[in-house]
């Protein structure tokens, strides 16, 4: 069974070269303030995609081009610091948007507010300081003296249900709420294949071992540049001894005693759900 959070939506085709002079019913946008986006609030789903004309005063800057979606050209754009917001929409941070727009548009809004970031903090270059400007040939940018080329930064992680019977193991970060409990997860090191990544990342926060790695999903998780890589594995031995620095509290939990839990928007949500339902 393959499993697709909203995240792992395909938002766009990054096509290049950018259109040239598209007619302004071809052109969209994203307003991106930080990691908020522009968002008109409806009774039953919402949008974060604006037409043209546009206001004026809105944008500051230059407009980057996204991709292309149905013939349309999307574009991003960041919001002057000034900036009147047009009647009835308001900034609303991307992960609060789930549920109150299209998953499609979700996804856009990410990719732009993750390509934004991007520019923004690749406008100089790392190795002689000059400034860069954006490739027309493929998503990257290239410096404008010594020509060395950087593409958007990507972070791959893994993410880990385990099992042990009829229980699996949910863990709380300190960044979360009294009664709020996921799964584990952690950032991949350099000279590790994401298999050890879960060995060492279950190891260090738990104290347990795992055995029986299978592979469940992927997820982008633009905040900032993740790469979430599902698995799901077997109890194999230990105790419970959490790390009190990721992990302040964890514990075995069956289907009738679970906490409050991600839902089915996230990867985490989608492999507690798949357990709830006996499809993994």
């Amino acid at each position: 069974m393959e499993y697709c959070p909203f995240y792992s939506v395909r938002p766009l085709l990054p096509i290049y070269p950018e259109p040239e002079n598209p007619s302004p019913a071809q052109k969209r946008w994203i307003l991106v303030s930080g990691n908020s986006v522009f968002f008109f609030k409806k009774a039953k789903s919402g949008t974060v995609i604006m037409q043209e004309p546009l206001p004026c005063g809105l944008i500051a800057g230059d407009p980057v081009y996204l991709g292309i979606r149905d013939e349309i050209v999307y574009y991003a754009g960041k919001i002057e610091d000034n900036a009147i917001l047009p009647d009835g929409w308001e900034l609303s941070p991307v992960r609060e948007l789930s549920g109150q727009v299209l998953d499609t548009d979700m996804a856009i809004a990410a990719y732009a507010v993750r390509i934004l970031d991007f520019d923004r903090s690749h406008s100089f270059c790392g190795s002689c300081g000059a400034k860069t400007r954006p490739l027309t040939t493929e998503r990257a940018r290239i410096c404008t003296e010594c020509s060395r080329i950087v593409y958007p930064r990507i972070s791959p992680a893994i993410i880990v249900l385990i099992k042990k019977g009829e229980e699996i193991l949910l863990a709380r970060s300190p960044r979360f709420p009294s009664d709020f409990f996921s799964i584990l997860a952690g950032f991949n090191e350099p000279g590790e294949n994401l298999e050890q990544t879960v060995h060492r990342e279950v190891g260090e926060e738990v104290g347990i071992t795992v055995r029986n790695l299978r592979y469940f999903g992927s997820e982008p998780w633009p905040f900032p540049d993740s790469l979430m890589v599902g698995f799901v594995a077997d109890y194999a031995g230990g105790e419970i001894q959490i790390d009190n620095q990721e992990i302040i509290e964890a514990g075995w939990f069956t289907r009738d005693n679970l906490p409050s839990h991600p839902k089915n928007a996230s990867i985490s949500g989608l492999l507690i759900e798949a357990w709830i339902q006996r499809e993994i």
